[in-house]
């Protein structure tokens, strides 16, 4: 059987396949695996409790429930949901939107997909148009994702180096360039792998910059604020007519609902539905049904800001000291944890690849992201890549404990000549 270019594109073994594919092996094979690698929030009894008792009213309201699992959606999302948001949104920053901004998706990749392939690939006239990362590493997810090879282009960061063993990238923008073969700027904040939050103003450089050469800034907010904010560092939310805000349920504890959020503005939110209807003919309603009482009442934001941000932030200060301790005396640097549930670690001069560490790793019983499949678009080879690796924190404490505990066994044999 012979695949299409989009077949044999889509069906190689990219990173958030092996990912994927590791996870799964995990979860149903090898259930003794100690899972660092993925990005599956954690469990918090408050927050499942909530979503425990929003299903039992559903399930007692009337018909309520024979209307969620009976009936399609509008291709553009659950209305309700979207004028919740909008009137939340408009109500704390004042950002002048309605529901006509605000398209809900089968998750946040579903969503990357459809504004990457819409924004970018071949024009009408054949031409190549691409996104730019203004700053690598970043998300696993969108390297594979354009129809059209060599989507991404992407800027390599500069590099802060910081008080006990920590570090921060930074956008370049000395040396960022806004060609005329780009459609779109993307950035996630804060930064999966990196927990990296980009500052108020280098946001606000990148905004100016996007409209400047007419292009959209997509932020993928997935980690960020106002909700679910996993976030440690001072960042202010933004939004205007230039720019594709996305956004997500799956860390406020509901990754299995598949719900992601888009705003942006009305034409971006036409087309969006447009090909939402066209691939999916609708979205799935439950993430919206389960969350749109706490939207209503503002509670969504209270439950961010006091439950869901200091559960994370307490999990990021217990396992980078952890790490303090367990890499004493070798050679290591953690990227300063400032949101998302990630640690990203860099071994400077490892004597092997982080593709051997992973597979090292992967033999002694701990699953991490090796980093050099975080660095979508970077077409210079730069030794950094193979020098880091992606670990989540949001295991339980003992898992979390264990492994980096093998880790920097399996890191220091490395550094001694094992």
């Amino acid at each position: 059987m012979k695949f299409s270019s989009f077949g044999n594109n889509f069906s190689n073994k990219a990173g958030i396949v092996q990912l994927m594919d590791d996870l799964g092996d995990a979860l149903s094979v090898n259930k003794s695996m100690l899972m660092l690698g993925g990005g599956n929030p954690g469990q918090i009894p408050e927050m499942q409790a909530r979503f425990r008792q929003r299903m039992v009213d559903i399930l007692d309201a009337g018909d309520q429930f024979e209307r969620l699992i009976g009936d399609y959606d509008p291709p553009q999302g659950e209305t309700r949901f979207r004028e919740a948001l909008a009137a939340l949104l408009r109500r704390e920053f004042d950002w002048p939107l309605s529901a006509d901004n605000i398209a809900i998706t089968n998750g946040s990749q579903s969503a990357s997909f459809m504004l990457f392939n819409m924004l970018a690939g071949r024009d009408d006239a054949g031409a190549p148009r691409r996104i730019l990362l203004p700053l690598t590493p970043e998300y696993i997810g969108y390297a594979d994702q354009g129809v059209m090879t060599d989507m991404f282009t992407a800027n390599r960061p500069t590099i802060e180096h910081l008080a006990d063993h920590l570090f921060k990238y930074h956008v370049d923008f000395d040396k960022l360039t806004v060609g005329d073969d780009i459609s779109a700027i993307c950035v996630s904040r804060p930064t999966n792998p990196t927990g990296n939050v980009l500052t108020d103003d280098e946001v606000a450089k990148l905004m100016g910059l996007a409209r400047r050469h007419d292009v959209p800034l997509i932020l993928d907010n997935a980690y960020g604020t106002p909700f679910p904010h996993i976030i440690f560092s001072d960042a202010t939310p933004v939004w205007d007519d230039n720019v594709i805000l996305c956004m997500s349920l799956s860390k406020l504890g509901l990754p299995g609902v598949r719900t992601g959020i888009v705003i942006a503005n009305e034409q971006i939110i036409r087309g969006l539905a447009s090909v939402n209807a066209i691939v999916n003919l609708t979205t799935g309603g439950f993430g919206a049904a389960l969350t749109v009482d706490m939207i209503e009442s503002g509670e969504i934001i209270s439950i961010s800001n006091d439950i869901i941000r200091p559960f994370y932030q307490d999990k990021a200060d217990q396992a980078v000291d952890l790490i303090r301790r367990q890499f004493a005396g070798y050679e290591f640097a953690i990227h300063k944890p400032e949101g998302a549930i990630f640690l990203w670690l860099w071994f400077p001069g490892l004597p092997i690849s982080c593709a051997q560490l992973y597979q090292r790793l992967k033999d002694r019983g701990v699953l991490v992201i090796p980093g050099h499949y975080f660095f979508p678009g970077l077409s210079e080879d730069w030794e950094h890549k193979h020098e880091c690796i992606r670990l989540t924190y949001s295991q339980p404490a003992d898992v979390v404990e264990r492994g980096i505990a093998i880790i920097a066994d399996v890191v220091k044999g490395a550094y001694d000549g094992g």
